[in-house]
């Protein structure tokens, strides 16, 4: 199963649209994530990141509500 996780873009940098990359926040946890594939997001943007590659941006709405499902998730008990 895959997860793709909302976070908030605080920094962009690179001009050519195929190195383009932030820094992105989730939870207080800061990570650089190519936006390669979302060439419109810009600081202050929702996006949904997967294995290190923004894939699509969110309104804020959208975002609140997929970090608020998040966080009511019961805890991984393991197998």
């Amino acid at each position: 199963m895959c997860l793709a996780i909302p976070g908030e873009v605080l920094t962009v940098s690179g001009g050519d649209p195929l190195t383009r990359e932030g820094s992105v926040a989730f939870a207080g946890v800061t990570k650089r994530i190519s936006l390669a594939l979302v060439p419109d997001a810009t600081i202050g943007d929702f996006v949904i990141v997967h294995a290190g590659f923004a894939i699509a941006r969110l309104d804020l709405e959208e975002a609140a509500r997929t970090l608020a499902m998040l966080e009511a998730m019961p805890p991984e008990t393991g197998s």
